[in-house]
């Protein structure tokens, strides 16, 4: 699972595929969910960033 990190929010998907401009993200049974183009992108992070057990800080 990954997660889009834009200006608006976030949005999850289980894979994506790059394209010229931008990321495109699907679900887990393959459907499309969104296009976001590069220049929106903050990250794309996988879920294993937030496991609940790590702390960056201690």
């Amino acid at each position: 699972m990954f997660r889009a990190i834009l200006p608006e929010g976030q949005i999850h998907c289980d894979r994506y595929d790059h394209a010229d401009d931008g990321v495109e993200l699907y679900d887990s049974d393959d459907r499309f969910i969104a296009f976001v183009p590069y220049s929106n992108l903050h990250a794309l992070l996988n879920e294993d960033v937030y496991a609940e057990d790590e702390r960056s800080i201690m």
